[in-house]
């Protein structure tokens, strides 16, 4: 585990303005996220993606103002990779966005990324109940590392409030 990714801080200082003072909140969550997958998956290519997706993978939140987030996070990641890789790993970073909310184990391209990605936000989104197999201690010392700072309050009250504005529609981000 490492102090900070130092892609995930230059990422996130892209989005200093929008975030505002939500900022340590969300940089807390991207950590967590993305040293639970360096975790799970030790492939030293991954690294960078993980890195990316999970800057990218809530920003939609600021970026839109909006809990229906995620096509608003796959476009900001798509033009960070454009205009920084000419696209490279763009189909990649962008499954493990849009299904990183998926309830059911994933099964399609990129198997690997995606469903990492997706265990290491749903282990953090579950404040750490829902382990699929990570350390709890590791889990704990991450957590102490990069603190919650309100983090799932600040969820609770978004998708309340669009629970009250969409009550059909109150998760949109989910997938089964």
């Amino acid at each position: 585990m490492r102090d900070h990714e130092p892609l995930i801080d230059e990422l996130l200082g892209r989005f200093r303005q929008e975030i505002g003072a939500d900022l340590e909140k969300y940089a807390n969550h991207v950590h967590r996220v993305f040293e639970t997958c360096v975790m799970r998956d030790t492939e030293p290519a991954n690294r960078h993606k993980y890195a990316i997706a999970a800057v990218f993978h809530d920003i939609g939140i600021w970026t839109a103002r909006t809990i229906d987030y995620l096509p608003p996070s796959l476009e900001q990641a798509e033009h960070y990779l454009n205009t920084t890789q000419g696209g490279a790993g763009a189909a990649e970073i962008a499954a493990m966005i849009y299904w990183h909310h998926k309830i059911r184990p994933y099964h399609g391209a990129f198997p690997v990324t995606v469903e990492t990605f997706r265990k290491a936000d749903w282990t953090d989104v579950s404040l750490g109940l829902l382990t699929f197999g990570s350390d709890p201690q590791m889990l704990r010392r991450l957590r102490r590392k990069f603190p919650n700072a309100g983090f799932h309050w600040f969820l609770i009250r978004k998708i309340s409030a669009n629970f009250l504005r969409h009550p059909l529609n109150p998760l949109p981000m989910f997938k089964s």
